[in-house]
């Protein structure tokens, strides 16, 4: 009987193995890089957008009430009886030519309407004031001369909400600029007595990222401006 022929058996040699393991590990690392790349891309781009619309909002809400300033519909004579003091004691303001701005500096601004048209300032959110906390990089708002409450930014001890910092002291931007209606600036040193001379105001936020991005181990940096037209402020014809 003439016999079957032999298989080759022969299986792979420990050099095609290695090879075979060497590329199956060098295929694993590149998934594995652009897996991580692509997640840490999307961690960044997600708290720039974060930043992006905190600071955003942020702005068009003080840009909004701080064009109301002054805001007096039914033009009381002198305006008196209707605008508070600096201090918002509920007592009338001594200087009522500043009208319904009755503070205005590089970090802080109140602005005063009467919005509900009962002659007074009394109501709720007829006097805004917003203040730049240097120490802890935040905007902070309050209403009616209440507690000042987070608006832009946290308290650096509350690392879990703060999403920006407000880095205007670092780089050395105010907050608020004033001009009056030739367009010159208004400079610190005239404030608050050429209060009533403000025709302009123009604010500017500069924010970093509370959190690194991955990618470029540092914090996204990003400045958001605009300019507020008071028109109520000025004095009438």
């Amino acid at each position: 009987m003439i016999g079957m022929p032999m298989r080759n058996e022969r299986g792979f040699t420990l050099v095609e193995l290695l090879a075979t393991i060497g590329a199956a590990i060098i295929l694993m690392a590149a998934i594995y890089t652009a897996v991580t790349f692509g997640y840490r891309s999307s961690v960044a781009v997600e708290r720039k957008v974060t930043a992006l619309e905190d600071a955003r909002a942020a702005l068009e809400l003080m840009s909004t009430e701080i064009r109301m300033a002054s805001y007096n519909p039914n033009d009381i004579p002198n305006h008196q009886n209707i605008w508070q003091n600096a201090a918002c004691g509920g007592t009338h303001s001594g200087v009522m030519g500043y009208r319904g701005v009755q503070v205005a500096d590089a970090n802080n601004i109140m602005v005063q309407m009467d919005i509900t048209e009962d002659t007074d300032v009394g109501d709720p959110n007829e006097i805004i004031s917003y203040a730049y906390d240097a120490a802890n990089q935040r905007i902070t708002r309050s209403t009616n001369c209440g507690a000042a409450q987070p608006f832009l930014g946290d308290t650096v001890a509350n690392v879990n909400q703060r999403t920006v910092r407000v880095i205007n002291n670092d780089l050395n931007i105010p907050i608020f600029r004033y001009f009056n209606g030739a367009g010159t600036e208004i400079q610190a040193v005239n404030l608050p007595g050429l209060i009533p001379d403000i025709r302009r105001i123009d604010i500017t936020l500069a924010v970093e990222t509370e959190h690194v991005d991955p990618n470029m181990n540092q914090r996204r940096r990003l400045i958001y401006s605009t300019s507020v037209i008071p028109r109520n402020h000025a004095p009438p014809l």
